[in-house]
């Protein structure tokens, strides 16, 4: 967080040109920070209100949080998990559509304050893997229900936070909202498939999940200004250069700094440091092209298949939020692939040794499903370095044909394919000031896991949908195989010209 929400959106701002998850990261941690965490934890009552009535629900709250912290320096919790239970009472709807487990993604709100700012974080995407649900009958012979239910706990990576006044601060779980899924006992999503809950705090009673002590002093990663520079005042920050992406128009910078600074003007009057501030799409929004080109392994198969390259079309920037209380610019952009007009990877061969001695070789397709892929990127403006997370969210089927074991082609049909889409999440870290590791415009390596469900369809004559489920899919709903993609940079529409147009291939990377 900034003392001055001005100040911030008078100095250049950062364009960050795409991008996606949520979270970025100081790419060196401080000795001191990682010596002085601690694991904090609370319990906070919720009123969730579910189809069979409001519930009362103790949420339990843990992370790894440093006890000290500098003014600026990047803070990201470590080790997070929301716990959930839910009370037998909630759970009807879920038995009466003869569901056998229950998986959840949870959203949690924390409210982050620093002497007189407070800013709201958005704990995204966190998993809950499933859990089996009690049989009614069970359930029903229980003297207390709500012993019969269940606990969800939803873990994975959240944003970082920054705080720019010395002194005490506090992070503070707010609203949460669960998106639960329900599945019956071969696996199929009932219907309907999800129940999204939004649960708010039962009091106005604020529980702080951590409290931080803020010291005054220079981020660690900030370098000391050189004395010898003419000219130069040392008690001035050191405010990275605007270095617009290549075919960016010249004067969206400008643009962007009018509209904020207009925006921070009449907030003045009316709402005084108020943030953040949202940039509407028709200033920034561009069109690119790229390749991406990697390896997907399959853990069960013990190989790996080649993917693309894939060509792929971006819309940049159709939604741009410069958050100068919190020091972060939040980028969302979409992606569509196409090969020969389908929304799709090109097909690729590949062979395995299924069960370990077994050669078999398929074409496999994946298939883009849905709605655009999202691209969201994280960036942290209150270090030099303007450290960045990008985030790939694709939904996607597999879908396999000729396929051969031991030699022998074997008939699987038209239609062999995971039986229903699965969620691809690709994640990418780099730096902007100098330029390293991946970023959205210059391209780089993506990695994360996936989870591939069961096959539907497989077999003429005879059903081989097992054959294929026991060969490849991964075990219950954990996300298991593991991908590399390595995108090519930008070629943006505006720059045609440019040294990145036409878009080429990129060279995968295992």
């Amino acid at each position: 967080m900034t003392l001055d929400a001005r100040a911030a959106a008078r100095r250049p701002l950062h364009l960050a040109l795409g991008g996606v998850l949520v979270v970025a990261t100081a790419l060196i941690p401080s000795a001191e920070s990682v010596a002085a965490d601690q694991t904090s934890e609370v319990t906070v009552p919720y009123t969730c209100p579910f189809p069979s009535g409001t519930e009362q629900v103790e949420v339990e709250v843990k992370a790894v949080l440093p006890v000290t912290a500098r003014t600026g320096e990047t803070i990201r919790p470590q080790d997070v998990s929301v716990a959930v239970p839910l009370p037998r009472s909630a759970l009807t709807q879920f038995t009466a559509l003869e569901a056998a487990t229950l998986s959840a993604t949870a959203e949690l709100t924390v409210r982050n304050t620093n002497g007189d700012h407070t800013a709201d974080a958005s704990w995204q995407q966190l998993e809950a893997p499933e859990v089996a649900l009690p049989p009614q009958d069970e359930g029903e012979k229980g003297e207390d229900k709500d012993t019969d239910g269940v606990v969800l706990t939803a873990t994975g990576e959240v944003p970082t936070v920054a705080f720019g006044t010395p002194g005490p601060a506090t992070l503070a779980p707010a609203g949460l909202t669960l998106t639960l899924s329900s599945f019956t006992e071969d696996g199929v999503p009932t219907a309907p498939p999800q129940l999204t809950v939004v649960c708010a705090p039962a009091d106005d009673e604020e529980r702080p999940l951590a409290r931080i002590t803020v010291r005054d002093g220079a981020s660690p990663t900030t370098p000391a200004p050189d004395p010898t520079t003419p000219g130069e005042d040392p008690a001035e920050p050191i405010v990275p250069p605007v270095r617009p992406a290549p075919g960016l128009d010249p004067d969206a910078h400008r643009k962007i700094e009018d509209l904020t600074e207009a925006r921070l003007e009449a907030l003045d009057d009316e709402n005084p440091g108020s943030c953040p501030i949202e940039i509407p799409p028709e200033w920034i929004m561009t069109t690119a092209e790229t390749y991406a080109a990697g390896y997907a392994n399959a853990v069960k198969l013990d190989g790996a298949a080649a993917l693309g390259p894939a060509f792929m079309k971006v819309v940049l920037n159709k939604r741009y939020i410069n958050d100068s209380c919190a020091s972060t610019v939040d980028v969302t952009s979409e992606v569509e692939f196409e090969y020969e007009g389908k929304r799709q990877l090109p097909p690729t061969k590949a062979t395995f040794l299924s069960y370990g001695f077994m050669p078999t070789t398929a074409t496999m397709v994946l298939e883009q499903v849905g709605p655009p892929a999202v691209v969201q990127t994280h960036t942290v403006t209150n270090t030099p370095t303007y450290p960045e997370e990008s985030t790939v969210t694709a939904q996607l089927s597999m879908r396999l044909y000729d396929v051969e074991v031991n030699g022998v082609p074997l008939d699987v049909g038209p239609n062999c394919r995971t039986e229903r889409p699965f969620e691809q999440v690709l994640r990418g870290y780099g730096q902007s000031y100098p330029p390293a590791g991946y970023l959205v415009a210059t391209g780089g390596n993506l990695t994360g896991y996936a989870h591939i469900p069961p096959f539907k369809g497989c077999g003429v004559g005879e059903n081989l949908d097992p054959l294929f489920t026991s060969a490849i899919s991964s075990v219950g709903k954990k996300a298991d195989n593991y991908t590399k993609m390595t995108q090519a940079p930008l070629c943006v529409a505006t720059n045609p010209d440019g040294p990145d147009c036409p878009p080429k291939v990129p060279k995968p990377q295992k």
